[in-house]
């Protein structure tokens, strides 16, 4: 696939989703980068404002396979994962495969379930495989995880460990729809006469890895590279800031910046596809200095001062 095809093809993605998704247009489009840079998705926000149904709708229009995963207390690794079961007329263990051998995986309320359980993913979102009984199995492609969690209710839930947070290219807010939009969601469920949405497929998983292999050849300047970094680093000397973004969310940020250009039907990264990404993709693996909670000062916050901060490269 050409890069000129790229941006086309991820319109028209976004176009049928959109059928079903009203007044979301650039979290929908926030959805589509993190898939064309190959990394997991975190939403964080309050129920009922679609976060599954972004999922799911994805899925349908790219025509991969979608499983669903409720994170609970009482949820087990090999729920995830699967296990091996006897089989007695072969009389052999057989590998029962588990929901995550698919293509995306909704990991619903994902800080519901204990870290034991939680961790059965990170093998999964950053090798592409898992281990079950000693045996490694590759995982289909594309794999991503697309995890959800409350930011309000924390009663009975694990909060997401770092090193688990860190594994999200980024995390997204889809927040409450216009008045204008919402009455256009009653007029569509009314008009439908039922809850499901039933969505075209309009690409597949070669054609979503041939849009991920054109990204690739997307141009970054010496200088944007430098101020990609620069913004990361700025994270790790802010008093703020207890522990600053790593390395991986320099490389997160270079992903969705090029995702973004080809999105945009640009063979280059601009200055102003990083700033675009930089609270989604580094706010999240920030942690903050104590002393900061009682100000409601958040992460994002930090990210937004810090591109004030470091100067913006000259670009031809």
């Amino acid at each position: 696939m050409q890069l000129t095809d790229v941006g086309e093809r991820s319109q028209a993605i976004i176009r049928e989703v959109g059928k079903a998704i009203v007044g979301k247009d650039e979290v929908l489009r926030q959805v589509m980068v993190g898939l064309l840079s190959g990394g997991h998705i975190l939403f964080e926000d309050v129920p009922g404002l679609a976060k599954t149904l972004i999922a799911r709708c994805f899925a349908q229009t790219l025509g991969i396979g979608f499983k669903r995963i409720q994170f609970t207390p009482d949820l087990l690794p090999a729920d995830i994962t699967g296990s091996h079961v006897f089989n007695r007329d072969a009389g052999s263990f057989d590998l029962a495969p588990g929901p995550v051998f698919t293509n995306i995986v909704l990991a619903d309320e994902i800080n519901r379930a204990t870290p034991k359980t939680q961790s059965a993913l990170l093998e999964a979102m950053q090798e592409f495989q898992v281990t079950i009984g000693g045996e490694t199995h590759a995982l289909p492609q594309p794999f991503v995880v697309i995890a959800t969690q409350n930011p309000i209710e924390y009663e009975g839930t694990f909060p997401l460990p770092e090193a688990q947070l860190d594994r999200f290219i980024m995390r997204l807010s889809v927040g409450y729809p216009d008045e204008s939009s919402e009455i256009e969601v009653l007029r569509r469920r009314r008009e439908r006469g039922a809850d499901d949405v039933t969505l075209d497929a309009v690409s597949n998983a070669e054609e979503l890895l041939a849009m991920r292999a054109a990204v690739e050849s997307v141009h970054v300047d010496p200088d944007i590279e430098a101020y990609i970094v620069s913004v990361t680093a700025k994270t790790r000397s802010d008093n703020s800031v207890y522990i600053g973004a790593s390395p991986r969310g320099s490389l997160a940020l270079l992903k969705l910046a090029r995702a973004h250009a080809a999105l945009d039907g640009r063979d280059f990264v601009l200055p102003d596809d990083v700033k675009t990404y930089a609270v989604a993709a580094l706010a999240h693996r920030l942690i903050l200095s104590p002393d900061l909670w009682s100000k409601r000062i958040t992460a994002g916050d930090v990210i937004d001062g810090v591109l004030r901060l470091v100067p913006v490269p000259r670009t031809d």
